[in-house]
């Protein structure tokens, strides 16, 4: 970077201050970092030059000197970036680069490496449909994942009893390859529940129609209603039930995701079931009472 302006490769003024300098050298490191430009030549570049510019500039001795000989800097100084691709092999002095990349990986950025700087890998989220019965009991599924440069691979994964509609699934390990040595990244599953024919999901609640025949809706009696889960259970109703009248049977509902042991309500909907095909009698029967109302 010989007769290059080191401030001007870090857009700042050759008065700026130390705190200035770090300022904008993280700013361009964020921009420029090779994990964040996977392939570019042109941010690679970049970014070893506002490295070379940072490993200068933020040495009190090195700046010095800089500023009064400019373009003559000492040629060790030109030496070829190191293996980890700062000059002579060291990074920049007074750089943490956990802060520099910690809203890029999930796990606080990364350290100094052999191969350069450790990191850890990017998380990756995956879409996953599951059932509402599968919801209730817990489920699992088969994922393909394909990391570039690498084989596809399928991992069985687990859905917990009670994940629903925007639920996440950490996985962890499973996500992009770190750099340099660091962790993999996570896996994140975006679970999407499917609408179900009989019942109606909000959030750890269902609620379903019951059909009810005419007579116990007018006289009363006993209804067994079908559950998550394959089983029934035996709703009382009172003489004089009403359409549309609705009864609470308490923890008949899904799993609470972080308390699988306690569950939602259930919410039954009664809907009456009328008659058909009557026998003359049973005409006879039902203009009688409607006579008896009138």
């Amino acid at each position: 970077m010989a007769g290059r302006d080191y401030y001007r490769a870090l857009g700042v003024e050759r008065t700026a201050s130390e705190a200035d300098i770090r300022q904008a050298y993280r700013r361009l490191a964020r921009q420029y970092h090779p994990d964040i430009n996977p392939g570019s030549a042109e941010a690679e570049a970049r970014f070893k030059e506002i490295n070379e510019a940072y490993e200068v500039l933020s040495d009190a001795e090195k700046r010095q000197q800089y500023d009064r000989f400019g373009s003559e800097w000492p040629r060790y100084q030109q030496a070829p970036a190191g293996a980890g691709g700062w000059p002579g092999g060291a990074s920049p002095a007074g750089v943490d680069f956990s802060d520099i990349f910690e809203s890029f990986f999930n796990q606080g950025g990364g350290t100094r490496g052999a191969g350069g700087v450790r990191s850890a890998g990017r998380d990756i989220e995956q879409p996953v449909e599951i059932t509402l019965d599968e919801a209730f009991s817990g489920t699992q599924r088969a994922v393909q994942l394909q990391a570039p440069g690498a084989p596809p691979r399928t991992i069985t994964v687990k859905i917990p009893a009670g994940a629903a509609t925007g639920s996440r699934i950490r996985v962890s390990g499973e996500g992009g390859m770190g750099a340099a040595g660091g962790r993999r990244g996570d896996l994140m599953l975006l679970v999407s529940v499917a609408d179900h024919p009989t019942f109606t999901r909000q959030g750890d609640d269902l609620s379903r129609e019951a059909e009810v025949d005419l007579y116990t809706m007018v006289l009363g009696g006993e209804v067994r209603v079908p559950v998550m889960g394959g089983k029934t259970v035996t709703l009382k109703l009172a003489a004089g039930a009403q359409n549309g009248q609705t009864h609470r049977i308490t923890g008949q509902g899904m799993p609470r995701l972080r308390a699988p042991d306690t569950r939602g309500d259930l919410f039954v909907v009664l809907r009456p079931r009328l008659p058909t095909a009557l026998s003359s009698e049973e005409q006879d029967l039902f203009g009688r009472l409607r006579a008896l109302r009138a």
